[in-house]
Protein backbone atom coordinates (compact mmCIF):
# COMPACT_ATOMS: atom_id res chain seq x y z
CA UNK A 1 0.00 0.00 0.00
CA UNK A 2 2.86 2.53 0.76
CA UNK A 3 4.25 2.22 -2.70
CA UNK A 4 1.08 3.14 -4.19
CA UNK A 5 1.23 6.28 -1.81
CA UNK A 6 4.54 6.99 -2.92
CA UNK A 7 3.02 6.61 -6.26
CA UNK A 8 0.21 8.88 -6.18
CA UNK A 9 2.27 11.64 -4.90
CA UNK A 10 4.98 11.81 -7.76
CA UNK A 11 1.93 11.22 -9.76
CA UNK A 12 1.44 15.65 -8.38
CA UNK A 13 4.69 16.15 -8.78
CA UNK A 14 8.45 15.25 -8.50
CA UNK A 15 9.86 14.91 -5.23
CA UNK A 16 12.96 13.98 -3.11
CA UNK A 17 12.76 11.01 -0.75
CA UNK A 18 12.47 13.74 1.93
CA UNK A 19 10.05 15.88 0.33
CA UNK A 20 8.13 12.78 0.26
CA UNK A 21 8.53 12.35 3.53
CA UNK A 22 7.10 15.45 5.00
CA UNK A 23 4.05 14.98 2.91
CA UNK A 24 3.44 11.68 4.84
CA UNK A 25 4.11 13.46 8.17
CA UNK A 26 2.20 16.60 7.47
CA UNK A 27 -1.09 15.01 6.08
CA UNK A 28 -0.85 11.22 5.21
CA UNK A 29 0.20 10.12 9.05
CA UNK A 30 -3.40 10.99 9.57
CA UNK A 31 -4.71 7.99 7.84
CA UNK A 32 -1.05 5.73 6.65
CA UNK A 33 2.22 5.67 9.16
CA UNK A 34 5.07 5.76 7.49
CA UNK A 35 8.74 5.63 8.71
CA UNK A 36 11.74 7.57 7.00
CA UNK A 37 13.41 3.92 6.12
CA UNK A 38 9.91 2.42 4.69
CA UNK A 39 10.00 5.97 2.44
CA UNK A 40 13.51 5.12 0.98
CA UNK A 41 13.06 1.27 0.53
CA UNK A 42 9.96 1.59 -1.06
CA UNK A 43 11.86 3.76 -3.15
CA UNK A 44 14.55 1.66 -4.26
CA UNK A 45 11.72 -1.11 -4.94
CA UNK A 46 9.65 1.46 -7.37
CA UNK A 47 12.81 2.34 -8.99
CA UNK A 48 13.84 -1.45 -9.20
CA UNK A 49 10.66 -2.22 -11.05
CA UNK A 50 10.84 0.76 -13.26
CA UNK A 51 7.85 2.60 -11.58
CA UNK A 52 9.57 5.54 -10.95
CA UNK A 53 13.08 6.98 -12.19
CA UNK A 54 15.78 9.34 -10.19
CA UNK A 55 17.37 12.16 -11.34
CA UNK A 56 20.57 12.74 -9.28
CA UNK A 57 21.01 17.16 -8.89
CA UNK A 58 24.53 17.78 -7.81
CA UNK A 59 24.69 20.22 -4.59
CA UNK A 60 27.73 22.47 -3.67
CA UNK A 61 28.88 21.41 -0.09
CA UNK A 62 25.70 18.85 0.30
CA UNK A 63 24.80 15.55 -0.93
CA UNK A 64 23.87 15.32 -4.33
CA UNK A 65 19.97 14.83 -4.38
CA UNK A 66 17.74 12.40 -5.89
CA UNK A 67 14.19 13.72 -7.32
CA UNK A 68 11.87 10.87 -8.32
CA UNK A 69 9.65 10.99 -10.59
CA UNK A 70 6.76 8.61 -11.67
CA UNK A 71 7.12 6.70 -15.10
CA UNK A 72 4.93 5.80 -17.85
CA UNK A 73 4.62 2.24 -15.99
CA UNK A 74 4.57 3.30 -12.51
CA UNK A 75 1.42 6.02 -13.48
CA UNK A 76 -0.16 2.52 -15.48
CA UNK A 77 0.25 0.94 -12.23
CA UNK A 78 -0.83 3.29 -9.96
CA UNK A 79 -4.12 3.56 -12.08
CA UNK A 80 -4.65 0.03 -11.98
CA UNK A 81 -4.12 -0.01 -8.19
CA UNK A 82 -7.12 2.81 -8.27
CA UNK A 83 -9.53 0.50 -10.38
CA UNK A 84 -8.74 -2.89 -8.22
CA UNK A 85 -11.64 -4.39 -7.30
CA UNK A 86 -10.87 -4.85 -3.44
CA UNK A 87 -11.74 -1.96 -1.49
CA UNK A 88 -9.85 -2.63 1.05
CA UNK A 89 -12.32 -2.67 4.11
CA UNK A 90 -11.07 -5.27 5.88
CA UNK A 91 -10.60 -3.99 9.46
CA UNK A 92 -6.83 -5.02 11.72
CA UNK A 93 -7.42 -2.56 14.73
CA UNK A 94 -5.47 -3.64 17.35
CA UNK A 95 -7.30 -1.41 19.96
CA UNK A 96 -10.54 -3.61 18.99
CA UNK A 97 -7.98 -7.16 19.87
CA UNK A 98 -7.50 -5.24 23.18
CA UNK A 99 -11.07 -4.84 24.14
CA UNK A 100 -12.10 -8.22 23.14
CA UNK A 101 -9.73 -9.45 25.84
CA UNK A 102 -10.27 -6.54 28.54
CA UNK A 103 -12.40 -8.90 30.72
CA UNK A 104 -9.52 -10.12 32.18
CA UNK A 105 -8.74 -6.62 34.28
CA UNK A 106 -11.47 -4.79 36.37
CA UNK A 107 -14.24 -2.34 34.87
CA UNK A 108 -12.03 0.20 36.42
CA UNK A 109 -9.17 -0.23 34.61
CA UNK A 110 -10.97 -0.23 31.83
CA UNK A 111 -12.52 2.90 32.36
CA UNK A 112 -9.62 4.37 32.24
CA UNK A 113 -8.37 2.77 28.93
CA UNK A 114 -11.41 3.72 27.75
CA UNK A 115 -11.30 7.26 28.60
CA UNK A 116 -7.36 7.53 27.03
CA UNK A 117 -9.25 6.42 24.15
CA UNK A 118 -11.78 8.96 23.88
CA UNK A 119 -8.95 11.43 24.98
CA UNK A 120 -6.84 10.42 22.46
CA UNK A 121 -8.88 10.45 19.36
CA UNK A 122 -10.87 14.21 20.86
CA UNK A 123 -7.08 15.39 21.03
CA UNK A 124 -6.60 13.69 16.88
CA UNK A 125 -9.73 15.55 16.22
CA UNK A 126 -8.84 18.79 17.40
CA UNK A 127 -5.27 18.58 15.34
CA UNK A 128 -7.47 18.07 12.17
CA UNK A 129 -8.82 21.49 12.40
CA UNK A 130 -6.55 23.59 10.36
CA UNK A 131 -6.12 20.72 7.85
CA UNK A 132 -8.89 22.25 5.17
CA UNK A 133 -6.57 25.66 4.94
CA UNK A 134 -3.39 23.65 4.71
CA UNK A 135 -4.93 21.26 1.74
CA UNK A 136 -6.28 24.74 -0.17
CA UNK A 137 -2.83 26.25 0.45
CA UNK A 138 -1.00 22.78 -0.55
CA UNK A 139 -2.99 22.31 -3.63
CA UNK A 140 -1.95 26.04 -4.99
CA UNK A 141 2.00 25.29 -4.07
CA UNK A 142 1.89 22.15 -6.43
CA UNK A 143 -0.77 23.35 -8.96
CA UNK A 144 -3.42 20.69 -7.97
CA UNK A 145 -6.22 22.73 -6.98
CA UNK A 146 -8.99 20.19 -8.69
CA UNK A 147 -7.37 17.12 -6.53
CA UNK A 148 -8.37 19.19 -3.45
CA UNK A 149 -11.83 17.92 -3.33
CA UNK A 150 -10.32 14.42 -2.81
CA UNK A 151 -8.50 15.33 -0.20
CA UNK A 152 -11.36 17.11 1.72
CA UNK A 153 -12.98 13.77 1.41
CA UNK A 154 -10.48 11.65 2.88
CA UNK A 155 -10.25 14.69 5.92
CA UNK A 156 -14.02 14.32 6.57
CA UNK A 157 -13.53 10.51 6.78
CA UNK A 158 -10.93 10.81 9.18
CA UNK A 159 -13.42 13.12 11.34
CA UNK A 160 -16.06 11.23 10.46
CA UNK A 161 -13.80 8.43 11.93
CA UNK A 162 -12.63 9.97 15.20
CA UNK A 163 -16.00 11.29 16.52
CA UNK A 164 -17.72 7.79 16.34
CA UNK A 165 -14.60 6.41 18.31
CA UNK A 166 -15.31 8.76 20.44
CA UNK A 167 -18.94 8.41 21.33
CA UNK A 168 -18.18 4.58 21.23
CA UNK A 169 -15.67 5.03 23.86
CA UNK A 170 -18.00 6.74 25.66
CA UNK A 171 -20.85 4.38 25.26
CA UNK A 172 -18.11 1.57 26.52
CA UNK A 173 -17.62 3.86 30.24
CA UNK A 174 -21.00 4.35 30.21
CA UNK A 175 -22.10 0.20 29.66
CA UNK A 176 -18.92 -0.14 32.48
CA UNK A 177 -20.30 1.98 34.95
CA UNK A 178 -24.06 0.50 34.82
CA UNK A 179 -21.92 -2.96 35.60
Amino acid sequence: MLKHGILGLLNYQAMTGYEIMEVFRDSLHYFWDAKTSQIYRELQGLEQKEWVGKTVVPQSGKPDKNVYSITAEGRAELLRWLADADLGLRMKTPVLMKVFFLGARSAGENIGYFERIKEQCERFLASMEPIPQSIEAYGELIGQKEQERYWQMTVEYGRRMMRMQIEWAQDCIRRLEEG
